[in-house]
This record gives C-alpha cells, structure tokens and sequence, in this order.
C-alpha cells in the first residue's frame, strides 16, 4: 500500500513537470528532481527509489547517515545507488559528516565552510559539487547569502563575487550553481518574482565568471516547483508530494 502511494505520488509529480517543460519549451531531461526525504523512514525511501526516483535530498545528516546506510544495504543489486543532496543548513563542525555522506550540496554561504569542506575532500580524495544558497528575497527568516538587492547595491554584489572567486580556486569542491528558498506564498504565483531574481543573478554570475558552468538552479519545493521549472530550475526539491507530510 505504501509503495503503491509513493509510486503514484512519484508519478504524478513527474507529470507535472513534463508539463511546465512542455509550457516553458525546455527538455525534461535538464530537470532533477530531489525528493527530500527528512523525518520520513528508509522504507519510504526504498519505495521512491523503486518508483524511478533517482535523487534523494535530506535537512540534517544526524537524521540522514543512518537512513542512508539503510538504504544502501537494502538496495537491489540491479538498482543503483542514488544520488544524496544536503539542502539544510550546515553548521562548521559537521563539514566532515556531510562530505563523507552527500554528495551535493545545496546551502554553501559561507568561506569558512567552503574551505573545510575542501579540506574534508582532499582528505578522502573526493570532489563534491556544491551550490551557493542564495537569499535573493529578503526574508530575514531565510538563511543564505544576502543577494536580494545585488543589482543596485555595490558592496552586496562585490562580496558576493569576491566569495565565488574565493571558491573557484578551491581544488576538490566544485561550484555548480545557486540555491534558494522561496517565500511560502498560497499562491504559487507570487515566488515567480523570486526565482526569475535568482536566474538572473545566476546569468550575471556566468558572465562574470565564464569558467565555471552555473548548470544548475536548485528552487521550487511542492507548493512552487512549477512555477520554479517555469522559470529555469533545473533541480526541483520536493517532499510533502512524494512522501506525504512529516511524521
């Protein structure tokens, strides 16, 4: 029953997103979609993983080493292993846990970070894909990189660029592209604003630093995604419509 519901669930989400691909004249394979797995059981993320789902996202890696080895003990040996994404806030301290246990990661803000978790890489003989959380809204309940005025203010934009060439030069993290967190609107509508806001910074960051290949835009949770792919997502971070809600 429950893997039944997970794989309808998995299915009809994957309909919605050949949708917006087909209304935004985008190819649906340019879209990952994380199914973010906090609080919910290894079982559970079995089933998704048996339903098609290839990506797995989690909040904290307490919560997700164990369910992660779980998982992998479990998998078919026909099945392969998926691809696990850290989307919440990491402390300092953690860094080696979580380059040890994912491998992308969506909320870089910081250089300390950045730098300890190249340090953890270059020990383990890793790289890691990251992504800069951006808090192009302005929400100060939202964590991530001040960016919501980077347009007209001098000093946000220029300690913004001075921490991406701070990145670039690190040897085993690999900067991919932008993260945000939408406002929670009951309209989906009102986050187009926000996520167009975070495609063009993305496109200004391209141009400014043409070496690096910013393919991804990690935006949209399971009240926006579809306005979020409308608008150039190509990682979509979904729970409540895969998984149900929390426990």
């Amino acid at each position: 029953m429950l893997t039944d519901m997970i794989a309808q669930n998995v299915v009809a989400v994957q309909a919605e997103i050949v949708a917006a691909c087909q209304r935004s004249g985008r190819p649906v394979e340019t879209i990952k979609l994380i199914g973010i797995s906090k609080t919910h059981p290894a079982e559970m993320l079995l089933a998704a993983l048996q339903a098609g789902l290839r990506h797995l996202g989690e909040n904290r890696v307490e919560e997700a080493a164990p369910k992660i080895a779980t998982v992998l003990s479990s998998l078919p040996s026909n099945m392969p292993a998926p691809t696990w994404h850290m989307v919440g806030h990491v402390q300092s301290r953690k860094a080696k846990s979580i380059i040890e246990t994912f491998d992308v990661i969506h909320s870089l803000d910081n250089l300390k970070l950045a730098q300890r978790y190249n340090a953890f890489a270059q020990e383990q003989n890793v790289t890691r894909e990251v992504l800069l959380e951006i808090n192009i809204s302005g929400e100060e309940s939202k964590e991530g990189i001040p960016a919501q005025n980077w347009q007209n203010d001098a000093d946000q934009r220029q300690n913004l660029w001075s921490l991406v060439q701070e990145i670039s030069q690190l040897s085993h993290i690999r900067l991919v592209g932008l993260m945000t967190m939408a406002p929670y609107y009951a309209e989906p509508e009102a986050t187009r604003p926000v996520f167009a806001g975070l495609r063009g910074l993305r496109d200004a960051l391209m141009n400014e630093f043409p070496q690096l290949t910013w393919q991804e835009l990690s935006m949209g949770m399971t009240n926006d995604y579809v306005v979020a792919i409308e608008e150039g997502a190509t990682m979509v971070r979904v729970g409540r419509a895969i998984f149900g809600e929390r426990e």
